[in-house]
């Protein structure tokens, strides 16, 4: 594999509503200078863009984000230099759904629930985007509580209710998650699962895999190469986890692992644009600031996809086939160990960006600026 091949293959989508104010279970934590508008969103993901070249869109999450003008605000942003990519819609924070949306017992319920889909579909013709991104709460919390059967048949027909008004050139993207907020049992809860219902929609729909929501010790980077064999891996939201689902900066966690699935990528060809898979960051920058927590993000993934183009394929070939188990290990290992940083970063100077994107924002005077700036922001998980 080459590098610069690769990196060039390398875009990597940012979430608005990383840029916005959040916390954790406990606290939403307020920031200074924290954007308080999607245009704020935006501006400051573009700024990401412009100092890395890594981040050319900016994937929007429904109602948080929604304005009078999406054709508009789409402008907006390419005169900022980005895009708006996936639409993420929202069906987590209405009382109607305490007990499920797409999955409710109750036909109004579901019927609101795919409405706010087809609302979402509307938005993408505005906005140019191909995905509209589904992740759901539905759940139970008790045995007993709901007919697990049942419920996954009341998903399987709003899925196909919302996938008929799906276009030729837009997707529907399933994620699933193995717990939380329902503690026994989620709809959604795992890669089978989900396959198994885009499966029965059709060509256009497929899944999305949340690195962060897995139970401990899975081997995520099997799952990429099954989905990934089976043409129905569509994305993923990069973050890290140490205990449950804690949407820390990708590769904190764990840059092996990192290391490991985005192999696997580049071994299914998932860059290859005509494979369709991509990559976003869904992560919640709590206690650090959201645009140098967004860079450090990118970089991660940039710098553990430059290793993986280091990889030996022939020697890796040659050892697997011969059973050297060893020498097969340690073709890995050479080229997770390698420091590839001198050379991103001239990579970064060929381009005309920052050798050091960090260092460069640190030294801009930019989050200063907006700490002074931005004023009256709100604390809440929809900022």
């Amino acid at each position: 594999m080459s590098i610069d091949s690769v990196l060039e293959s390398l875009a990597i989508e940012l979430p608005s509503w990383a840029f916005g104010n959040s916390g954790t279970r406990f606290k939403v934590f307020g920031t200074a200078g924290t954007a308080r508008t999607v245009q704020e969103k935006i501006a400051d993901a573009a700024t990401v863009h412009r100092l890395t070249g890594l981040a050319p869109t900016v994937a929007l999450h429904i109602p948080w984000d929604a304005v009078p003008d999406y054709r508009e605000l789409g402008r907006f942003a390419e005169g900022l230099g980005v895009r708006l990519g996936t639409v993420n819609s929202n069906t987590f924070q209405d009382d109607d759904y305490k007990f499920g949306s797409l999955t409710h017992i109750d036909k109004r319920i579901r019927q609101k629930a795919i409405d706010h889909h087809l609302t979402c579909l509307e938005i993408m013709e505005s906005t140019g985007s191909r995905d509209l991104k589904i992740w759901l709460a539905d759940g139970t919390n008790y045995p007993g509580q709901g007919d697990i059967r049942a419920r996954q048949d009341r998903l399987a027909e709003s899925l196909a209710s919302i996938y008929q008004h799906v276009g030729a050139d837009k997707r529907l993207v399933l994620e699933y998650k193995f717990f939380e907020p329902a503690m026994y049992m989620t709809d959604v809860p795992d890669w089978g699962t989900a396959y198994s219902q885009v499966s029965a929609l059709g060509e256009r729909a497929v899944v999305c895999l949340d690195t962060g929501h897995h139970a401990p010790g899975t081997n995520i980077e099997f799952i990429v190469a099954q989905l990934l064999r089976l043409g129905k891996l569509g994305s993923f939201d990069f973050n890290s986890r140490f205990y449950a689902d804690d949407d820390l900066i990708v590769g904190a966690a764990d840059p092996f692992q990192l290391f490991r699935i985005m192999f696997e990528v580049l071994r299914g060809r998932g860059l290859d644009p005509a494979t369709g898979v991509a990559l976003m960051l869904d992560q919640c920058h709590n206690i650090e600031d959201k645009i140098p927590g967004q860079i450090r993000s990118v970089l991660n993934v940039q710098e553990m996809t430059a290793r993986v183009a280091l990889v030996d394929l022939g020697a890796l070939a040659a050892a697997q086939e011969s059973g050297d188990v060893l020498a097969a290990n340690a073709v890995f290992m050479d080229a997770f160990y390698t420091d590839v940083r001198p050379r991103l970063a001239a990579w970064r100077a060929e381009r005309g960006l920052p050798e050091d994107p960090m260092r460069a924002y640190a030294g801009s005077g930019q989050q200063e600026r907006l700490a002074a700036e931005r004023t009256g922001g709100a604390a809440s998980w929809g900022a």
